[in-house]
């Protein structure tokens, strides 16, 4: 499981996150929600080695986390779907996958990884010879999304990936996501602010507010709970 515990960090004189904790079990999808500001990316850049701690740990599967380079927990199965994705759009799709994996040494295993996440987003092997630059915003995400898992990764940290679109684009990542938890057994630690369509999906769910966690429950819990939803959520 992923295990964080009074994690803080701060910018200069500002506490992005202010003691957090948090526990994520394997194979499970957890919802981090809350408004601009709440240290949301904060906490997922914190994970993957972006962004150093101030106090606290974080651990996965056993393996402290804290303090260690970006490189040595991607190489540990964290992968990091930045706000935005990131892809690179000189490059084509196919390019921008084969990156995802450049680490792994098996060539089998690579190849084979790449056939699964065409077959995942069908979209992209039609367009795997062209530029990324070609690509609608929910074709980029879903090539992010795709890069990421060419390293076969145990937790997968999503930043916003339903940021600028469609509800119906929104919708099919999100079952994507569910499908992929129930027949590989990913673990996903997703933070969004469309709070709804996450913890559709979510099995338990974290508000943030001002860096400290203010809410935790299951998602159906948190669904539930009008006076949390206008207060933090936005629904």
């Amino acid at each position: 499981m992923l295990e964080i515990d009074e994690l803080s960090v701060s910018y200069g004189a500002v506490r992005a996150l202010d003691g957090v904790g948090i526990t994520v079990e394997r194979g499970g999808i957890t919802a981090v929600l809350g408004a601009n500001g709440a240290g949301k990316t904060t906490l997922l850049r914190t994970i993957s080695g972006l962004q150093p701690a101030r106090a606290g740990r974080i651990s996965w599967d056993g393996a402290e986390l804290t303090g260690r380079a970006p490189d040595r927990i991607a190489r540990g199965g964290v992968a990091h779907v930045p706000e935005g994705g990131g892809v690179i759009t000189e490059l084509t799709v196919d390019e921008n996958l084969r990156l995802g994996a450049l680490w792994r040494r098996d060539r089998a295993d690579r190849a084979a990884a790449r056939k699964e996440v065409y077959e995942l987003f069908p979209p992209l092997e039609e367009r795997s010879a062209k530029p990324a630059s070609t690509l609608s915003g929910g074709e980029r995400q879903m090539l992010a999304i795709g890069r990421a898992l060419m390293s076969r990764p145990g937790l997968l940290l999503l930043d916003e990936p339903s940021l600028g679109l469609a509800p119906l684009i929104t919708a099919r990542i999100m079952g994507i996501l569910r499908d992929l938890r129930a027949s590989t057994g990913l673990t996903v630690v997703l933070v969004e602010q469309n709070a709804h369509s996450a913890l559709s999906i979510a099995d338990r769910g974290y508000v943030l507010a001002l860096g400290k966690v203010v809410a935790v429950d299951t998602a159906a819990e948190l669904l539930a709970d009008d006076g949390l939803r206008h207060a933090y959520l936005g629904f």
